[in-house]
């Protein structure tokens, strides 16, 4: 049977980019450090995905199994130089952690002089994933270790999977639509809703920045709004047109950069939208707004597409007053919103733009900023 190996074996990794797999045919191990998960897939075999829907669907993901990569790291490798695919979804920020077993891996699949085609992809919400997997891999890889059969291939990714009510269950709630985009010129195996493109670019942009962008505007101004969930934060009219306000302004900058077709992209705007009202999915707010510092990055989904929008020359006030939002997420629970406000008592909103956001205090998108988060403060 072919062979795909994810790092990952969390509620993403199984109920898109896993199941996806075992629906094309494929073995999957799943890699990951939590003991309980691991056992579970290896006793049970298989588990269920449901569909968040007025009539609820459920697939069956078997041909399953797991490894833990910091107990069975002999294992791991030996899989990797089984391996098909090898792909991830564990956020960018862990894939230096698992880049140095990675290398073990295509080290001991070139040893052996193993010639099947090998296809690494990050399926991580970062521009670029694989070619920083990529990067970290070689820091760990000998200069003669041939890697004539792997190939790493950038990819954009998107399903929405909320917090799940599944203790001790491996079945997994998930939105009906997935988009799995792959960059390659190459003739690669067919896998289960993976969609191939030459330039992944104007998709994984267009993604980021109306996906990523407008679950974190919802989510920063319903927290603002002390609402409990998405749905319920977009039944709130002006909520509402508030991300539509600054979704307009993400969709001005890429139909500027990619000569996107503006009533296609406005009709794909209102679908995410849709996607985000869809209250099956119970998606609360302090989930989807966590991690701040990360989503505050200069290459994220708030600053990035704010930056691009005043480099054209575009409106970027909607953005800024999300980024503003963004900066006063205070959730107690999330480790990151903690250092945030401790960030921004010691030293100040200024001081946390150019740290974070990469931001001059004269630029003029630092300057809006700190108007809007001085006007969400009164």
């Amino acid at each position: 049977m072919k062979q795909a190996v994810h790092f990952g074996a969390g509620n993403i990794g199984r109920g898109f980019i896993g199941a996806l797999f075992s629906q094309s045919g494929y073995h999957v191990t799943f890699v990951d450090i939590a003991d309980e998960i691991i056992n579970q897939l290896n006793e049970e075999k298989q588990y269920q995905v449901l569909l968040a829907a007025d009539i609820q669907e459920s697939m069956t993901i078997e041909n399953v199994s797991g490894l833990n990569n910091l107990k069975q790291e002999n294992e791991v490798i030996e899989a990797i130089k089984q391996a098909d695919f090898l792909t991830t979804a564990i956020g960018p920020n862990i894939l230096p952690r698992i880049a140095p077993l990675i290398a073990k891996g295509l080290a001991a699949r070139a040893e052996a002089g193993i010639n099947q085609k090998l296809y690494v992809i990050a399926c991580e919400n970062q521009i670029s994933a694989t070619d920083l997997l990529k990067g970290y891999i070689m820091e760990h890889l000998d200069s003669d270790v041939n890697l004539a059969g792997v190939s790493f291939l950038n990819s954009a990714v998107d399903r929405i999977v909320p917090i799940q009510n599944n203790q001790g269950s491996l079945d997994v709630l998930v939105e009906p639509y997935h988009e799995w985009v792959v960059e390659t010129t190459e003739d690669i195996p067919h896998i289960e809703g993976m969609k191939i493109v030459p330039e992944l670019a104007p998709f994984i942009e267009r993604k980021l920045f109306t996906v990523n962008t407008g679950h974190a505007v919802i989510a920063y101004f319903g927290y603002l709004g002390g609402k409990e969930t998405i749905d319920q934060t977009l039944a709130d009219e002006e909520i509402y047109n508030q991300v539509q306000a600054t979704l307009r302004e993400t969709g001005a900058y890429l139909i500027n950069r990619y000569d996107l077709n503006p009533s296609e992209h406005q009709k794909y705007i209102d679908k995410i939208i849709g996607r985000f009202q869809n209250a099956h999915l119970n998606d609360g707010v302090t989930r989807v707004g966590r991690s701040p510092i990360r989503k505050l990055g200069p290459e994220d989904r708030l600053v990035r597409p704010a930056l691009q929008a005043q480099k054209a020359g575009l409106s970027y006030t909607n953005l800024a007053k999300a980024i503003a939002a963004a900066l006063m997420f205070d959730n107690r629970e999330d480790e990151e919103a903690v250092k945030l406000q401790d960030m921004i008592q010691e030293n100040g909103v200024a001081y946390v733009l150019k740290e974070v956001c990469g931001l001059e205090d004269s630029s003029e998108l630092a300057k809006e900023i700190l108007k809007q988060y001085e006007a969400l403060e009164k």
